[in-house]
């Protein structure tokens, strides 16, 4: 393969058909957003020659895990019938802390969680019938993220990767081609003008069939637990959708300055971005994340007014810095499932190795990204008057 191969749609599906000897992509309602972000990707990203690689090889391993995961559900179609019971998800923008405080709850010895490796691939890969017992994902997991901090080790500061951790469940979404993923690898503007035309509840929808494909397997493996525990900023721009798809869901929303948040996540997109391009613009990176971010918040504060408040719980990022495991007690009180000692012990063990200061310290500023203070001050200004200014 090279730099310059072909985004065409057919090569694509005849790529990932050939990989894995199935035909049957499910529904026809992704071919759309294949089509725009294939196409969005040639023209617009400016990736090099290993970045245009590395991003077609994304697109066929995701038809690869629509095919995998269509052909689980066509032999065992009791998958479908898995219940996803009284989700939990930690919810708020990015660089709140949402990554630590997920965690932090995934611990607990009766909660699942899509484990990075699960959320990367989770369908079986097609040649590795052992997976029940040893799974092959997990050694291409670590595999991936040491290619990425080899090729970006600032990034190992911004964010701590962990293959075998818990991590966030809008990588599910991105095998349905309506996410925010993609963008946080790389410039695609006509994707994302696309995107924010576009009902996301398929996308919801997909994502809940995952879940029950991920509790199957699960199980299958031997792991029975009550409940999941999920996490990520992607759903503040799509609450009417969660709660439509899981009637269920209990949100814990996590806060933090904005003015201190959106550098941060510029920093770690420009990062991501530059994983495959020479020449990404951290100043249309930074527009990107102002627009993203202050229209997202502003959608949930408005999803948030028509919902029962019990349904939410608030977390500050200064609170859970603090006094992690006292924010984990009152959530779980919120939850109304005691904090079991075994629980407890494995939180702490976790906070143990898992110490910030571990990692080198993450250096960003507003003026790297063409950001200024009083611009996010008025771009936030409800949301910082509820959850912050107080």
């Amino acid at each position: 393969m090279t730099g310059t191969e072909s985004f065409d749609i057919d090569s694509l599906l005849a790529a990932a058909r050939s990989e894995t000897g199935l035909d049957d992509f499910g529904s026809a309602d992704f071919e759309e957003g294949l089509r725009v972000l294939a196409t969005s990707i040639d023209r617009e990203a400016g990736l090099t020659a290993a970045g245009r690689q590395a991003q077609r090889a994304r697109l066929v391993g995701s038809l690869c895990t629509r095919l995998v995961a269509q052909d689980h559900w066509n032999r065992h179609p009791e998958i479908l019938d898995e219940e996803i019971q009284d989700p939990v998800f930690v919810v708020g923008l990015a660089r709140t802390g949402t990554t630590r405080l997920h965690r932090l709850l995934a611990c607990a010895p009766d909660a699942y969680s899509v484990l990075w490796w699960q959320a990367r691939w989770p369908s079986p890969l097609a040649d590795d019938p052992g997976w029940r017992s040893q799974d092959a994902r997990i050694a291409a997991a670590h595999a991936e993220i040491d290619a990425i901090l080899e090729t970006q080790p600032v990034l190992a500061s911004i964010h701590p990767w962990d293959a075998e951790g818990a991590d966030e469940e809008i990588m599910l979404c991105e095998h349905a081609f309506r996410s925010w993923v993609p963008e946080a690898f790389m410039n695609v503007p006509s994707y994302i003008d696309w995107l924010s035309r576009e009902d996301m509840l398929p996308t919801y929808r997909y994502l809940e069939r995952m879940l029950k494909f991920l509790q199957w397997q699960k199980r299958e493996a031997g792991s029975h637990r009550k409940r999941w525990v999920l996490k990520a900023p992607f759903h503040l721009g799509f609450g009417a959708e969660l709660f439509a798809t899981f009637p269920s869901a209990k949100v814990i929303q996590t806060h933090r300055d904005p003015v201190e948040t959106l550098p941060s996540i510029a920093s770690m997109a420009y990062a991501l971005w530059g994983l495959g391009s020479e020449d990404a613009d951290p100043l249309e990176v930074g527009r990107q994340a102002f627009a993203r971010w202050s229209g997202a918040i502003q959608t949930f504060l408005d999803f948030r007014a028509s919902m029962p408040e019990e349904r939410f719980l608030d977390c500050d990022f200064r609170a859970v810095g603090r006094d992690p495991l006292g924010e984990i007690e009152r959530i779980h009180a919120w939850l109304g499932v005691p904090l079991a000692p075994e629980a407890r012990a494995l939180m702490e063990e976790w906070l143990v190795l898992n110490a910030r200061e571990k990692r080198a310290p993450h250096e960003y500023s507003l003026e790297t990204f063409g950001l200024e203070r009083v611009a996010i001050e008025e771009g936030f200004a409800p949301y910082r008057r509820r959850f912050v200014d107080p």
